[in-house]
């Protein structure tokens, strides 16, 4: 066993851009975006152990030098974009602790955290663990904004994910991502909320919605652990924000799998999933909130 820090990195998009370039271009600007990536995992002191399709596995010696990979790649990706007009994101998740090193590659729970860390991880972001947190020089943890914690299938215990800035002169980035991947205000984007037998929408003419116990909240949910107004959801900057002002909690289920849970504090809903207010998912609640998010234009066609 040793300790060491461990990458993931993948392009997002990657199966729409096949869709829309072809095979030939798509490939060719993906395997561009993945030598970028690599060209900097040498320079400082990493390894490349795998590459899985559009995506990069890679360690380093210490947390400190993952830190400064991770920012390196993602600056050089948004770089690169910029002077051949490609619209490539890169998502980056690592962590820190002992691994099993052999045969030319990794194994054990610190990968399979930083794996999971990568999945939950938006296009244009960086997320880290508090291993990794702990482990960095005291200079570079003002770097780093704790957004969230994260419940992740077969482990017992949530993880506080934390949020790398790379950009210093972007201070939205920790919530809804790089500016070049946000969508305007005006996006046709709308979520559809489904609670029992009743609905309600989030979109351009209904932007905020309130939901909870008590009977002025716009969708109300009657479960014993929610607060009376237990969260807000709102449409801002062309994002579905949703921002806990409850006692127990909010925790969201994604359709991928992975649950987050947020206490005072604010998130991004993508997609579908569910929320819980107030009871964990491995309590398995029956009182649930779904949502969805579709583009209004295609609803229409």
């Amino acid at each position: 066993m040793e300790k060491l820090a461990v990458l993931f990195a993948d392009v997002c998009g990657s199966t729409a851009l096949y869709e829309k370039l072809g095979d030939d271009l798509a490939r060719q600007l993906i395997m561009r975006c993945i030598n970028t990536m690599c060209s900097k995992i040498t320079t400082y002191q990493g390894t490349l152990i795998k590459t899985i399709g559009d995506e990069i596995m890679c360690i380093f010696p210490s947390a400190e030098a993952a830190f400064h990979a991770s920012c390196a790649m993602q600056l050089a990706v948004e770089n690169d974009r910029t002077s051949n007009g490609s619209s490539l994101h890169i998502r980056i998740g690592f962590n820190y602790g002992d691994v099993i090193n052999e045969r030319n590659d990794v194994f054990g729970n610190t990968v399979n955290v930083a794996a999971r860390v990568a999945s939950i991880t938006r296009a244009g972001q960086i997320m880290a663990t508090q291993e990794v947190f702990d482990a960095v020089p005291v200079e570079l943890r003002s770097r780093m904004r704790q957004i969230f914690r994260a419940e992740f299938k077969g482990k017992q215990d949530r993880l506080d994910i934390f949020q790398v800035i790379f950009e210093k002169e972007d201070p939205l980035s920790t919530r809804i991502g790089m500016p070049a991947y946000r969508k305007s205000p005006d996006n046709n984007d709308e979520m559809i909320l489904r609670y029992r037998d009743e609905s309600l929408k989030v979109n351009k003419e209904r932007r905020t919605v309130s939901l909870g116990r008590e009977g002025a909240c716009d969708l109300i949910v009657q479960h014993d652990l929610a607060s009376r107004l237990h969260i807000r959801i709102e449409l801002r900057s062309g994002k579905f924000i949703i921002a806990d002002q409850s006692t127990n909690g909010t925790y969201i289920r994604s359709s991928d799998g992975s649950v987050v849970h947020i206490t005072r504090e604010e998130t991004v809903l993508y997609g579908n999933g569910f929320i819980s207010l107030g009871q964990s998912f491995a309590e398995y609640p029956t009182e649930l909130v779904e949502f969805s998010i579709a583009s209004t234009l295609a609803q229409r066609k």
